[in-house]
């Protein structure tokens, strides 16, 4: 699609963490197809290298661990030396999937090193460098990449999920804050859905021989890239994806169901229990925020809930 956003204007900069695979090398590419100067960053040398040899444009790469703010320092200062200290589009995108249990310190560490403090770090060392010129000509934006699982909650994986939900929370408060101190810059939080990136894994580039075919059901990295470009256009803050499987209603009606739980005084993750899923089955269905005909049905379970826990 045709951008009509001046934050994508050639000449500007671009920073992407996590931009060696997935949804950050899609958005690499879009950056550099409109004439953007793109400092792509991720963990791993030879993936970033691979990435940057599929990208025709004015590409940088930089192998950095987000985790560390040493390393965002160092990113700092070469982006003032390099590339006038100005940074038009700052995307907070990396992150790590992994589960472990209740006992494994280490794993919680991680998992809130890189996803919380990822951001965190991002945005304590250069987010100086996206307000300081932003002008309503030449606005800038900072793009925070959550999760559904920070939102929706599923159970499986605490600490990747109470990372998401602090990402949320720390977007949410920065979008407030930027109103006032720097109305020329937009925020966005990225929610993905079902994405296929066609990768083996997280941490290397698959083979050919080794990519699966895509799912019918995902969407490719490029098409959460166009949705998101359309929603900056459209000045949201919220970019709920959908995929091929889930639609926005749908998307919408769990988020409500959840927030429910709370309001309503049901126990926690009530989607996921045996006891409450013919009812959260059946009032999805309805997909309709506050026009379900269900709604008697859930108060009078909330009710039976607060009689039997």
């Amino acid at each position: 699609m045709a951008s009509h956003n001046p934050v994508f204007r050639s000449g500007n900069t671009a920073v992407i963490t996590g931009a060696a695979s997935g949804i950050g090398l899609a958005l690499s590419q879009k950056c550099a197809s409109y004439g953007m100067k793109v400092i792509m960053i991720d963990i791993n040398a030879s993936n970033l290298a691979a990435a940057k040899a599929l990208i025709v444009g004015n590409v940088e790469i930089v192998e950095m661990d987000v985790s560390r703010i040493v390393e965002y320092e160092s990113l700092k200062a070469k982006i003032i030396s390099e590339f006038n200290g100005t940074i038009s589009l700052l995307v907070l995108n990396a992150g790590i999937v992994i589960k472990s249990n209740w006992t494994d310190t280490e794993y919680f560490h991680r998992v809130i090193d890189v996803n919380v403090f990822g951001v965190i770090h991002g945005l304590n060392t250069l987010l100086t460098l996206v307000t300081k010129n932003s002008t309503a000509e030449n606005p800038s934006a900072v793009v925070i990449t959550g999760s559904k699982q920070g939102i929706t909650n599923p159970p499986g994986n605490p600490a990747y999920n109470a990372s998401k939900a602090a990402i949320k929370t720390l977007a949410e408060h920065l979008a407030f804050d930027l109103s006032k101190l720097s109305p020329n810059t937009s925020v966005h939080l990225l929610v993905p859905g079902w994405t296929f990136t066609g990768l083996s894994g997280n941490l290397a580039f698959a083979p050919a021989q080794e990519k699966r075919a895509k799912p019918s059901g995902a969407w490719l990295p490029e098409e959460v890239v166009e949705y998101l470009e359309k929603k900056m256009l459209e000045k949201q803050f919220y970019v709920i994806c959908p995929d091929n499987d889930v639609d926005e209603a749908l998307d919408k009606a769990r988020i409500a169901w959840g927030a429910d739980d709370l309001i309503l005084g049901r126990p926690p993750l009530t989607r996921w229990r045996e006891e409450w899923k013919e009812e959260s089955d059946k009032w999805l269905k309805n997909k309709i925020i506050g026009e379900t005909a269900d709604q008697p049905s859930r108060r009078k379970g909330s009710q039976s809930s607060s009689s039997s826990h």
